[in-house]
Formats: C-alpha cells, structure tokens, sequence
C-alpha cells in the first residue's frame, strides 16, 4: 500500500512518469529490487505524515493512480499546473514535497549508479572462464601413467627359469653314451663268420634241401592250415562258414533254399554247379533225411567236398628224365612267379631243375626269371627279346637231356584265349617238343586268377581244347571273394587242380589237398 501511495504521490507531483520512463529503460534485476527497497524505506515515514497532514489530498490522487499509464504528457502538465496553486496555498505541503522530491532524487542518483555497474556485475559471468580450468582433464595424461604396465617386464624376471639351464647338469647322464659300448655287440657280425660254409659250395645245395624240407613240413602241420583259412577269409564271406548266418534258427524250406542258391552263385560257383548242389540237397530234404537247417548246413559241405575230391591230384615228377610242365594262361595271372616257386620247391625235394625263358614277347620276362635262377641257384636257357618262343623251348629240352636234368620247366607268353593266332603259335611249340620227346610235355599247366570269376572258366575251356590241360594251378586266392570258382572249374572240366596260391610267399604256393580247403572255407569262427 506504502508503494501505491507513494505512487500515487509521485503521479500527483508529475514524478511518476520519469519513474516509469527509468523502469522501462532498466528492467529491474533481484539485485536492483534489494536497493530500491533499502532507500524506499525513509521515504515511506515521509509519505506517512504527508498522509496526516494531507487526508483529504490523497483522496483525490488516489482515484488517479489507478490508470497512470492511460494519461498522457499533456494531461499530466495540466495537473501539475492545477496542483501548483494548491501547494502555493500550503506552504507546509509545499516545503514537504521539496523535502520528497530531494529525497526522491537521492534515491534516483543512487538507483542509477547502482544500476550502472549492475551491467558491470554482468562480466561476472566472465567469471565462466573457471571452466578454462576443465584443461584440468588434461590432467587425464595421468593414465599415461599407464606405461606402469611396462613394469610388467618385471616379468621378464622369468628369465630367470633361464636357470634352469642348470638342468643343462643332466648332460652328465650323457654319460650315458656309455651304453654307446653297446656297439660291442655289434661285435656279434662275427657271426657274419658263417659265410665261411662258403668254400663248402658242393655241401651248400644239400643244407638248402633239408632247411626246405623244413619248410615244406610245416605246411602240412596246423601253421599252413592257420595261413589256409586266413588267406581264404574274404572267400568264407559267401562261402562255407558264411552260410551260418543264413542257415541258423531257420527251417527248411523253399525260401531258405533260394537263400542259399543266390549266395552260391555270388561266390561264383557257377550256374551248373549251383544247380546241381541244389538240386542234391532238395532231394535229400524231400526224404526227410535232412531235420534241421544245421542237417543241411552238413550236407552242403558234403557235396562241395566231394566235386572238390575229384581233382585232388597231386603232380608227380617222378618217372621222366626230363620232366616237362609246359606252362601256359593269359597276361598277368602270374606263371612268372608261380614257375620260380614251383622251381624252389623242386629243388627242395632233391631235383635238379632248369628253365626256360619262352616268354620272348613281354619286356623283362626273360630277365625275371633269370633273377629267379639266380637266386636258387638253377640255370635258365633263355635268348633275345623277340625270339622264336619254340626254338628257344626246344633248345632247353636238349639240354635237359643233356645234363640229365629231372625237372624242366618252360615259361611262354600269356595270350588271351579268344586269340586263335596264339593259340595255334602254342600248339606249335607243343609239337616241336614232341620231336625229342614222344611224351613231352608231361604236364601242361595251366594258371588261373581267381580274382577272374566265371572268365577262369572260358580260359581253361579254350586252353584245354587248344592243347589238352593236364592240370590246374589256381592263384590269388587270398585277395578275391570269387574263390568258388575252383568248384565250376573242377566240376565242369574235372582238371586236377594241383597248386593253390594264397599269398606272395614262396610257402604261399602250396599242393591242393581238398579236405584241408574244404575245412578251411567250413571252419566256425569262434
């Protein structure tokens, strides 16, 4: 109220309007309203007994302090010319208000230089410099005190486990290179002092006999029968003891019997002895003879046994001075080899024997079986690559006779069978040999691959018709699950069968004997 009145006073002096005029200039800051009120506060007992001595005065001024603004320069120049008479006619008024209008003055004075350095006080804000003092952050190069880390070569301190170098002592169990004496027992090549039997060349051969004699006793104990089942393992898969599975808790009837007709002829068995096998073991059943599937697992072994039997015919040497085994088959099945075996094993029972290189046509044929003479010892008759096969044949068959040689064994070049030109080449050689010899060859051996299947069968066909086989040698046994080719052969030709080979070993190429291969396909697995 104090202000309104003192407004209003002013209104009625004329001295509000410049008040308003130096408001609007300076817009008033909390730091400008805590003065004003500080030198208001005198003026304020002033106005008080200006109020006293003036009631009646007030009344008028007050109605226009309402709407001061609403007036304008004229307007107030004519009140303040009304009211300059009525401050004539009260001194004391008149005395007072200059009292008030000093004091007012004062109190602007002291508003203006205050408000002056209030924009001054603005700088204050420069004051915001004390952010510059954020480069303190610089300060972060601190965590370059992270190079402490480089204090982890500290850790190089391991170096020092470079001690351990220590350990480097154990070179004293090099002294252990004191076993090095050792090679004392190298001193044992005094043994090497064996060769001295050497100048005992004439004995040489006949140590050679009896160490192969040793050799040739025991395949026959249960050893060569061990090497027989192992060798004829991937065989026994469709063949003997492979038919277990397909006979065990099962009855007899027409259902089994297809089962077994289809693995025989897997095995290569051949469609006619399939058949015929069968057909046997159908007959038996139809009687009642056969009460289990095991009864027919026995009567099978029974009749694959017995087409096997047949051509169990050892070769007998014996008897010929020469004895000539003319040996014929196509490319690759190995007569090669199998005539260097055949060759040691003669020479192990006490027979003298020759060779003769009739393989001209196959690059290094003739070579081979020289390495294969030499080795054992056994001369070989033998002539240029390209050579006439039965000139070469006929030479070694004089000198066979000659020397009085027991057994001459004559290689000539694989030909298929389908080739008629080489089949009647060796007719040829055939019946040059019968021009020193009536009965010559005593034996011509024919070789078969098993690996071949049903094809073994078309070649001792076509061999025999072309030169009559005498017999069988039936190779690689070992590596081919088509081993029952050898009953088709036997039981289509009737061919003595007269060695097996089941393996790369010299002992490998052994005697057919039946029963033994028939135990051996039928042997249970434990």
């Amino acid at each position: 109220m104090a202000k309104d009145k003192k407004r209003g006073f002013f209104s009625w002096l004329g001295f509000g309007q410049k008040e308003k005029e130096e408001e609007q200039q300076q817009p008033e800051q909390p730091v400008e309203q805590a003065e004003p009120q500080a030198a208001e506060t005198p003026v304020e007992p002033a106005a008080a007994k200006l109020d006293d001595k003036l009631p009646a005065q007030e009344s008028e001024p007050a109605a226009s302090v309402d709407t001061p603004g609403e007036w304008d320069n004229g307007q107030a120049g004519e009140q303040i010319a009304e009211n300059l008479p009525a401050a004539g006619e009260h001194p004391a008024a008149q005395a007072l208000a200059e009292e008030i209008v000093s004091v007012t003055e004062q109190v602007v004075a002291q508003q203006q230089p205050v408000v002056e350095p209030e924009p001054v006080v603005e700088p204050e804000p420069v004051v915001e410099p004390e952010p510059v003092v954020e480069p303190e952050p610089v300060v972060e190069p601190e965590p370059v005190v992270e190079p402490e880390p480089i204090v982890e070569p500290e850790p190089a301190v391991e170096p020092e486990p470079i001690v351990e170098p220590e350990p480097v002592v154990e070179p004293e169990p090099v002294v252990e290179p004191e076993p090095v004496v050792e090679p004392e027992p190298v001193i044992e090549p005094e043994p090497v002092v064996e060769p001295e039997p050497e100048p005992e060349e004439e004995a040489l051969l006949e140590p050679v006999a009896p160490a192969a004699a040793q050799e040739q006793e025991r395949p026959t104990k249960e050893g060569f029968f061990a090497r027989l089942k192992r060798s004829l393992l991937k065989t026994k898969q469709n063949l003997g003891s492979g038919f277990m599975g397909l006979f065990r808790g099962k009855k007899i009837d027409d259902d089994l019997f297809d089962e077994l007709e289809e693995q025989l002829l897997i095995a290569d068995v051949g469609v006619d002895t399939t058949r015929k096998i069968i057909t046997s073991l159908t007959q038996h059943a139809s009687r009642k003879q056969l009460k289990d599937a095991e009864a027919l697992y026995g009567k099978l072994k029974e009749e694959m046994s017995e087409i096997l039997a047949k051509v169990d015919q050892p070769l007998d040497v014996s008897g010929k001075t020469p004895y000539v085994i003319l040996m014929v088959g196509v490319n690759g099945v190995g007569k090669t080899t199998t005539i260097g075996k055949l060759a040691r094993q003669f020479q192990a029972e006490g027979k003298s024997v020759m060779l003769a290189a009739g393989d001209t046509f196959r690059a290094a044929a003739v070579e081979q079986l020289q390495v294969w003479g030499d080795r054992n010892r056994i001369p070989v008759v033998a002539q240029h690559t390209g050579a006439d096969s039965a000139s070469v044949i006929f030479d070694a068959v004089q000198a066979a006779k000659a020397r009085g040689i027991d057994v001459l064994i004559a290689d000539t070049a694989g030909r298929l069978q389908n080739k008629s030109h080489l089949m009647e080449e060796l007719k040829k050689i055939v019946r040059v040999m019968k021009k020193l010899d009536d009965q010559a060859p005593h034996e011509v051996m024919l070789t078969l691959d098993a690996s071949t299947g049903q094809n073994a069968v078309s070649q001792a066909k076509l061999f025999n018709e072309a030169v009559g086989l005498t017999g069988i040698t039936l190779t690689k046994l070992d590596g081919t699950a088509k081993g029952g080719v050898i009953f088709a052969i036997a039981d289509q030709f009737g061919i003595p069968i007269r060695y097996i080979g089941v393996g790369e070993g010299i002992e490998d190429l052994r005697p057919f004997k039946a029963d033994d291969f028939i135990e051996a396909l039928f042997a249970r697995e434990d």
